[in-house]
This record gives structure tokens, C-alpha cells and sequence, in this order.
């Protein structure tokens, strides 16, 4: 696991098959990386644990070998799957907000069809400036990014086996959430906030 902030520079990692990268901010963005192989996880095996404990069982994956669900089917997956985690740990559930969505989609599709996975888009805008952009007025923001996980169980344990991943999802002070999924690579991006 590979901890910056976000005015350091980046190494870039190639190897990584499956990955995930969270970022936040509630006044200086910060970023927690964390890459993980796909092949690293084995169903009955259990997952790799965290400081925090174990993946809870209200998201633990069923397999890693299920073909990708609809995007839409998926994004509403992976929201009922973090309010369920969110209610675990005290927090009020996050609601679907349509400005969050449109950038992670954005964000996710820009992701794919230029493989690479990072919070910088290929043409050069931050998470702040895509929710920024999309319409949505924040006070907060956090952005967790994914790759190469096949469902909505394996991306949200993916995300709460990394402590900064788990730190966004598990931010009370979020409200909203925006989840977005595409194609080729599997590639999975959600924007939380707080609007102003």
C-alpha cells in the first residue's frame, strides 16, 4: 500500500491486474493507493485484512469469476452494498445523486477507453474539477477508483480491505453518491459528497 498526498509525485504501477484507488477531501485532498492482483482473492479462503478487521460479511464476494452485471444493475448494487456497510458503522445511507453519477460515469468511461486507471482524467482534470463540473456544488468530496473487479461484492470488498477506500465509504459526513462501471477492464469510479 502506497500512501500520498496529492501535490507529490505519482509512481506508476503497471503490473497490478486488479486495482483500486481511493481519494478525499474535506479541505486538503488527500490520497490512499492500494493495488491488489486478481488473483490474490480466494472465495472460501477469506480476504486480506485490514487494520480495521475483516471485509464484513454484508459485502464479502461470492466469486470472482462472474461476468460484469449491467452497468446500471451494478452501480445500484454497489450503493445498496455501502449503505448496508454504512449502517454497520453508524452512518445514515448516502442517496443516488444524479450530478455524482453523471461524473463518475464520465469518469469511469474516460477511464476505459484509455486504460488507465488514476483520478486524473485524460484530459487532465481532478476528481474536484469532474464533480465540480457536473453540476454538483460540494463542501466534501471523495473518490474511490477500481479496476478489473467483475461484480459489485468484489469492487466494495475490494474497497474495504484499503484503509482510505474504507475511510470514504465509511465518512459520515457524506451524503450522496454517485457509482459508475465500463467496459472493457471493468473499470468502476465513486464520487461521494456534501453539498454546500
Amino acid at each position: 500500500m502506497r500512501k500520498h498526498r496529492r501535490k507529490t509525485s505519482h509512481r506508476k504501477i503497471t503490473a497490478a491486474v486488479v486495482t483500486v484507488v481511493a481519494v478525499g477531501a474535506v479541505g486538503v485532498p488527500s490520497a490512499a493507493m492500494a493495488y491488489t492482483p486478481q488473483d490474490t482473492p480466494a472465495v472460501g479462503a477469506g480476504w486480506p485484512r485490514t487494520a480495521q478487521g475483516s471485509v464484513p460479511k454484508s459485502v464479502a464476494p461470492v466469486s470472482v469469476s462472474k461476468p460484469a452485471a449491467p452497468a446500471s444493475r451494478a452501480a445500484a448494487r454497489v450503493l445498496t452494498l455501502v449503505n448496508r456497510v454504512r449502517a454497520e458503522a453508524g452512518c445514515s445511507p448516502l442517496a443516488k445523486s444524479a450530478k455524482l453519477t453523471k461524473a463518475a460515469r464520465a469518469h469511469s468511461a474516460d477511464m476505459a477507453s484509455h486504460r488507465n486507471m488514476s483520478h486524473t482524467s485524460s484530459d487532465g482534470s481532478a476528481a474536484s474539477d469532474r464533480i465540480t463540473g457536473s453540476g454538483y456544488d460540494w463542501r466534501a468530496y471523495g473518490e474511490n477508483v477500481a479496476r478489473g473487479y467483475t461484480t459489485p461484492e468484489d469492487v466494495v470488498a475490494g474497497w474495504m480491505n484499503s484503509p482510505g477506500h474504507r475511510r470514504n465509504i465509511l465518512d459520515c459526513s457524506f451524503k450522496e453518491i454517485g457509482v459508475g462501471v465500463a467496459q472493457p477492464g471493468n473499470y468502476w469510479t465513486q464520487d461521494f459528497g456534501a453539498a454546500r
